[in-house]
């Protein structure tokens, strides 16, 4: 594809929520958020829009060109951006087509963000392999990578990357807030039940983008990544008993279903939960 594009900006369509230029292969609908999984197969230059919600757009295959008001942008695969609403620009598709997986965010988030200081007025991008990239990478496995979305995982995940996009500042401290030990607590006593964001915040008093940011600062994981790991602990116990079915297991523990068990405790432990419980078998 080329340098630039060539085409004036002129002439803008704008988008409403969930619509875009290609081919939607798969959308989940959250309640703070819509994902896309978009494809455009032909190399083309689309119409000059913009879109009526704020957005994530992480490249997974192919060449982007974007402009937007003297802004001329070229994205390879693994980099993303984020434009706020209602930004004109056109674009590109390079010579084998692109994948994109789109995040759509919904007015709620903006209100979030003025609480805490923050705005998601300014566009950004990371074409270099930064937080926001793998960030947004686990959040694609968190939607499309399971039968049912963990909300708990999603929302916590969702909620960091957009504080990157807003340029919330990250206090600098040695040492856990106060309210952390509490919170710690609460995930260790109820990870097998159903847990969310706005119930954590809410019980810690901190605001939940805070939270999220906080909690991956000190413990080096998000709190859904950490929930799954207190579950997967929990389910180890249960496969000992050879009369519980892993249907069962997971449904005690917490998983949304069997699959989502299987998945998130092979990546945990190595070693999917039937083969656990065959290797503690043999090893009595």
């Amino acid at each position: 594809m080329g340098n630039t594009l060539s085409l004036p900006v002129s002439g803008e369509n704008r988008l409403g929520s969930g619509n875009f230029f290609g081919a939607v292969r798969g959308r989940v609908t959250h309640s703070s958020a819509l994902f896309t999984d978009l494809r455009h197969s032909i190399p083309r230059r689309l119409p000059c829009h913009s879109h009526e919600l704020p957005f994530f757009g992480l490249l997974l295959d192919g060449q982007y060109g974007e402009r937007y008001g003297r802004e001329i942008k070229q994205f390879g695969p693994c980099s993303i951006m984020f434009r706020p609403a209602g930004i004109p620009h056109q674009d590109e598709i390079g010579p084998r087509g692109v994948r994109f997986f789109h995040i759509e965010l919904r007015p709620g988030w903006k209100a979030r963000m003025e609480e805490c200081s923050g705005n998601l007025e300014h566009p950004c991008e990371d074409s270099c392999g930064g937080r926001m990239v793998w960030l947004a990478m686990k959040l694609r496995r968190a939607t499309f990578g399971v039968a049912k979305p963990d909300e708990l995982c999603v929302d916590s995940l969702l909620a960091e990357m957009v504080a990157l996009a807003a340029r919330l500042p990250m206090e600098e401290k040695r040492r856990p807030p106060s309210w952390f030990s509490r919170l710690l607590d609460k995930l260790q006593a109820e990870h097998c039940h159903r847990l969310t964001l706005e119930e954590l915040s809410r019980e810690v008093r901190v605001h939940p983008v805070h939270l999220s940011r906080v909690f991956r600062r000190f413990k080096g994981e998000g709190i859904g990544e950490y929930v799954h790991r207190l579950r997967a602990r929990s389910a180890c116990e249960y496969l000992l008993n050879p009369e519980m079915s892993l249907a069962e297991i997971s449904l005690t523990t917490g998983f949304a279903d069997q699959s989502h068990f299987t998945r998130a405790f092979r990546k945990i432990t190595g070693m999917t939960p039937n083969a656990f419980r065959v290797s503690i078998r043999l090893a009595c």
